[in-house]
């Protein structure tokens, strides 16, 4: 019944009128504190966050989960709480799971598995993980969507147009118009775990040659559009194994793995992981890391990736004619000179550590708040000159660069990122990487974007 129900308008309706009463309600004790000087309980108000946003399950527990790897990002309280949701979202009882089962693998699904885990082994955004085995003993993750996720992203996208559209009057620093296309195109393909199969097998191929990385393989015969059966890793969450201080050299190694699972698929296939939170990394037991939640994936054109090794060449050099091209070649426009200055602060922060020969860490300033100081003065910056309008090609790029960067900086590795990257992009060719490309997508059945 309450899955019928939800699915309604009134239902959706409910949900918005719960979300925007609840965060609302928030916000305005936060006001008060700032405005009035009363005192408000931070604690309190997160623990009210993390349940209102661990109900939706949908895109704005994505934002939760991004905004709780960013390093001071988010007061320490909300910080907290927000990234208990990537492990800890309100589960489906066992009852609901075999009736969803039933409806993805037919009435006898219980029988095409030798055993299979009642309870909730780990959440997803948009699903949670079931432990099973296969007849023949092969250890499997089903992850297994919740009900009606279509009209539930439908809801809060609809609930994020109107809170972009409430930031546009008051803000002009970045036009979001194709962000939102961006956010919206891609949140719908999560929604498909055949098209995420596709995307596993893709990662599958491109880091077959990497031996820190591992990727699940997805089960032929066990995936449909809201079930993705795919082989059981073993690993520790990277949040867990670094509570217990690792040395140096194991979080390096994590590292280093981490920059190759990200960025060989990028500067060899033009292809990137877009979804940098803490939850889908793991620690494996013998070293290296698991990759996991193939689910927001962004395919570049290749003259896209040429744009991006420009930009750094440029940044390297002080060439303010390349760099102008790089931005052009990507779709910004009216680029001037002062906006120009302005947007090369970002990229000065974002490839620093790239330019230098050296071992060293991330960010070498002992200062916490600095790249947030970086980005006020960018934001400054862009609405003193009027603003800009990213390219939709640019949103997962900058998200992915700033939440894998927060995560080196909390793992204090220390290594030589400009070794790393020349040895990425030393032999880059467009043609080269098209052709890649192409045989990749082909290879594993990778559907058109939506």
């Amino acid at each position: 019944m309450a899955e019928s129900d939800e699915s309604t308008i009134f239902g959706e309706l409910r949900r918005l009128a719960r979300t925007s009463g609840a965060v609302g309600g928030i916000a305005a004790r936060i006001a008060g504190q700032r405005v009035f000087g009363i005192r408000a309980d931070r604690a309190a108000h997160a623990e009210d966050l993390k349940a209102i946003l661990g109900g939706l399950k949908g895109p704005l527990m994505k934002v939760a989960q991004f905004l709780s790897t960013v390093p001071d990002a988010l007061p320490e309280e909300y910080a907290a709480e927000l990234s208990e949701l990537q492990a800890n979202a309100p589960p489906m009882g066992w009852s609901f799971v075999r009736r969803r089962m039933a409806g993805e693998l037919g009435i006898d699904w219980e029988k095409r598995f030798r055993s299979f885990g009642n309870q909730a082994a780990a959440a997803a955004s948009l699903g949670q993980v079931h432990r099973a085995e296969l007849p023949d003993g092969t250890a499997v993750a089903c992850k297994l969507q919740y009900p009606d996720m279509p009209s539930v992203v439908e809801a809060d996208l609809r609930q994020l147009r109107l809170a972009m559209a409430v930031y546009r009057r008051m803000d002009n620093a970045i036009q979001q118009e194709e962000i939102y296309k961006e956010l919206s195109e891609r949140l719908r393909e999560e929604l498909d775990y055949l098209r995420e199969a596709a995307q596993m097998r893709l990662y599958g191929l491109m880091l077959v040659d990497e031996p820190d990385v591992r990727v699940p393989r997805p089960i032929a015969g066990y995936c449909t559009r809201r079930l993705l059966t795919m082989t059981w890793l073993e690993g520790r969450a990277l949040q867990a194994r670094l509570v217990e201080n690792p040395s140096l050299e194991e979080r390096n190694r994590i590292a280093h793995a981490l920059f190759r699972a990200w960025y060989v698929p990028l500067y060899r296939y033009g292809v990137i992981h877009g979804d940098p939170h803490l939850g889908n990394y793991q620690v494996r037991p013998e070293g290296g890391v698991n990759l996991l939640d193939y689910g927001a994936i962004r395919v570049f054109a290749p003259h896209f990736i040429r744009g991006v090794i420009d930009l750094f060449e440029a940044v390297r050099d002080h060439d303010e004619a390349k760099a102008l091209h790089a931005y052009e070649g990507w779709g910004f426009k009216d680029i001037t000179r002062e906006k120009l200055a302005v947007l090369n602060l970002w990229a000065e922060f974002l490839y620093e550590p790239l330019i230098e020969d050296r071992v060293r860490r991330i960010q070498e300033t002992n200062d916490p708040q600095f790249g947030r100081e970086v980005a006020e003065r960018v934001h400054a910056g862009l609405q003193r000159t009027g603003g800009v309008r990213p390219p939709r090609e640019f949103v997962l790029m900058d998200r992915s660069a700033i939440g894998l960067g927060g995560v080196f900086l909390r793992l204090g590795a220390e290594l030589n990122w400009h070794r790393m990257f020349q040895d990425l992009i030393a032999d880059f060719d467009t043609d080269a990487l098209a052709r890649r490309q192409a045989d990749a997508l082909a290879a594993a059945e990778v559907p058109p974007a939506v």
